[in-house]
């Protein structure tokens, strides 16, 4: 396929990643960058990360392909018009839920120019500094509700995927976002709940981070992610992240019972079955 002129809303981690990789494979012609903070414009044309800093506008008009990568909560407002202002344009969202996008869209007279899409990669860190060669390799894609999209924005967005390394799911919105809040959204509540219970006892013991091995490390690790791209996802995910973390609350419950009552066959149980997670992860 010709190369694109690409537009890129949002360049911060996700969408700086990504904007590297369409250089590289030689996706796109020119990549036009669009950013809600001057920092980050700034900083996206000093790491090369796109060509140019547009307004919104400007950058739509003058693209091919308009991506995605900023706050859901602010993608469910701002999509709507982003599609008034587009015509033949393909517009492509990285965000983690789907369900409110779509619905969002869903009579919307050039819906079928958008393609939703999740990219399963993220760090804990954010901002164009943050961004990742070769990030989106290996990884998953999900695109949602395909027939909605006009055939040849899906083709030209699965080819942009494949072209970087990703290998495709195709799901319903509200199938990914129930998936998404068990194997995503509740890795991040526990990140987050766990680092909040040991500050709580660094403030009688501040030793405590001296005994901090890899372990604690790799399990509090995405307690450094941003609050304004998770307090959105949590919030937009509300009724599946509720249900997860119910079930998930139940499991530490089990875990406290039966260590509270010296209950050893009935923790040995549960971590026996937490270990067949090996036929997920290798």
């Amino acid at each position: 396929m010709e190369r694109k002129r690409i537009a890129i809303i949002g360049v911060g981690l996700i969408g700086g990643s990504l904007a590297i990789q369409l250089h590289e494979k030689k996706i796109s012609s020119r990549l036009i960058g669009v950013d809600a903070t001057k920092e980050h414009e700034a900083k996206a044309l000093e790491l090369e990360l796109v060509d140019e800093i547009l307004p919104l506008d400007e950058a739509i008009a003058q693209s091919d392909v308009v991506i995605l990568a900023f706050p859901v909560d602010l993608m469910v407002g701002l999509l709507p018009s982003i599609l008034d202002k587009v015509d033949q344009q393909i517009v492509v969202d990285l965000g983690s839920t789907k369900s409110q996008l779509t619905e969002a869209v869903a009579n919307h007279p050039k819906r079928g120019r958008y393609v939703a899409t999740h990219p399963m990669w993220g760090t804990e860190y954010s901002g164009p500094a943050a961004a990742v060669r070769g990030a989106y390799e290996n990884k998953a894609v999900i695109i949602c509700n395909e027939g909605d999209s006009d055939l040849d924005a899906l083709e030209w967005t699965k080819y942009m995927y494949k072209k970087i390394g990703m290998h495709l799911l195709s799901m319903e919105a509200k199938a990914h976002d129930l998936h998404a809040a068990y194997v995503s959204h509740i890795s991040h509540i526990t990140s987050f709940a766990l680092a909040n219970t040991v500050l709580e006892k660094e403030k009688e013991d501040n030793a405590i981070f001296e005994m901090a091995s890899a372990g604690f490390e790799s399990t509090v690790r995405l307690a450094k992610s941003n609050p304004a791209m998770w307090v959105p996802i949590f919030l937009q995910n509300k009724v599946n992240v509720l249900d997860v973390l119910n079930e998930h609350i139940q499991q530490l419950t089990k875990f406290r019972d039966s260590i509270r009552d010296d209950k050893g066959t009935d923790l040995q149980n549960l971590i026996e079955h937490a270990n067949k997670i090996r036929r997920i992860i290798k």
